[in-house]
């Protein structure tokens, strides 16, 4: 007899991401070029001055790293012109939805998060046994006005990517202001800036100045976007000092490796680097809009690095043929898009190819058609 896990457990569908380039490579045999547009990686990869800080640390990888990352909260805060006492380091921001799930949830807790959000806060509530509660999207958007209506004295936390992950659309600044003005003190509100860096809208809110203004929220950003640290895992949050105490509980020793904070420390210097990456992205976004509107694929435009497009077929049909031609994008069902896509802008190669993919895979659903 094996052992009984929680009950719980059986209804958790973990995290699926998205293929490595090795993986198809070695089911399909492909021998060409192979293009990882499915996990919203920096096509232009990391910064120079990580890699001579990564390339600098690894005589000391015999040590274990800097348990508190003093040194990279430090000019996080520094940057940010908050307290170190305010800044918390994960192992990817990713893993601090999971602290906040666990330092908050109890069972009969609530967790309200927008249907087609980010899918780890729905998972660290199904792992805390605490009720989740999925709002409907108004225009593919969070509807800040039904989420205030779901919240009861029994919700705990709200969950707003902005932008959404898969969707890549974004909330504003007055409507987010109007959120924060009316969200009950008993909640705290995490919001998921994973994006920010690439957003060049006026509009986009400042989540700084929620924490400024004393509410209850957590910030959250990562290197693993537009810092093109991915493979190291590493990003963080700002909150109240209470709250980060709280988290810090659950979070387990060493949690940031030492290459991961010497390469983050570095890369915030990189100023011309975020530039040039900023840069390729909206290049690149039009490239795509083109290639979708030419082929009357409907697509959401998008404030991440990233596009959500929506076939007139099953995703995995589009995905397998994709793959086939060397070019790796995400099917998002888990999400509630049975025929959507989302595909990360590459380099200006990278989405030459991809378009070029394109062409062929419409021309053969259009010949099936008829």
């Amino acid at each position: 007899m094996l052992p009984i896990p929680r009950s719980n457990i059986q209804s958790i569908r973990p995290y699926k991401p998205g293929k490595p380039i090795e993986q198809v490579v070695r089911e399909l045999g492909l021998k060409g070029p192979v293009d990882k547009l499915a996990s919203n990686e920096n096509p232009l990869g990391p910064s120079r001055l990580a890699l001579a800080a990564l390339r600098k640390e690894l005589r000391n990888l015999h040590y274990y790293p800097e348990d508190s990352c003093y040194y990279l909260r430090k000019r996080l805060a520094r940057k940010l012109g908050v307290d170190m006492d305010s800044v918390i380091v994960g192992n990817g921001s990713v893993e601090l939805i999971l602290f906040s799930c666990l330092a908050y949830l109890e069972p009969g807790n609530e967790l309200i998060m927008s249907i087609g959000s980010f899918i780890m806060a729905k998972i660290g509530a199904r792992i805390m046994n605490a009720r989740l509660i999925e709002v409907p999207t108004h225009e593919y958007t969070h509807d800040l006005e039904r989420i205030l209506e779901a919240i009861t004295d029994k919700t705990k936390i709200v969950y707003l990517d902005n932008p959404m992950n898969p969707l890549g659309t974004m909330v504003t600044k007055d409507k987010l202001n109007e959120f924060f003005e009316q969200v009950p003190k008993h909640v705290l509100v995490i919001v998921d800036d994973a994006y920010a860096e690439y957003i060049t809208a006026r509009n986009y809110p400042k989540s700084l100045d929620y924490y400024n203004a004393n509410h209850n929220v957590l910030i959250l950003h990562t290197f693993s976007k537009i810092y093109g640290l991915a493979g190291l895992r590493i990003g963080y949050g700002i909150a109240q000092p209470d709250i980060i105490a709280n988290l810090s509980k659950v979070r387990l020793p060493f949690n940031a490796n030492r290459a991961a904070q010497a390469a983050a420390l570095a890369a915030l210097d990189d100023k011309a680097h975020l530039t040039r990456s900023r840069k390729n992205n909206e290049a690149g976004k039009k490239v795509l809009y083109r290639a979708f509107k030419q082929f009357k694929v409907f697509y959401l435009p998008s404030f991440a690095n990233f596009v959500f497009a929506n076939f007139p077929v099953d995703s995995r049909v589009v995905f397998e043929a994709f793959q086939q031609r060397g070019v790796i994008t995400r099917p998002v069902k888990q999400y509630g898009f049975p025929n959507a896509l989302r595909v990360t802008i590459g380099t200006p190669v990278q989405n030459k190819r991809f378009v070029k993919a394109l062409t062929a895979i419409m021309k053969e659903l259009h010949g099936e058609g008829q």
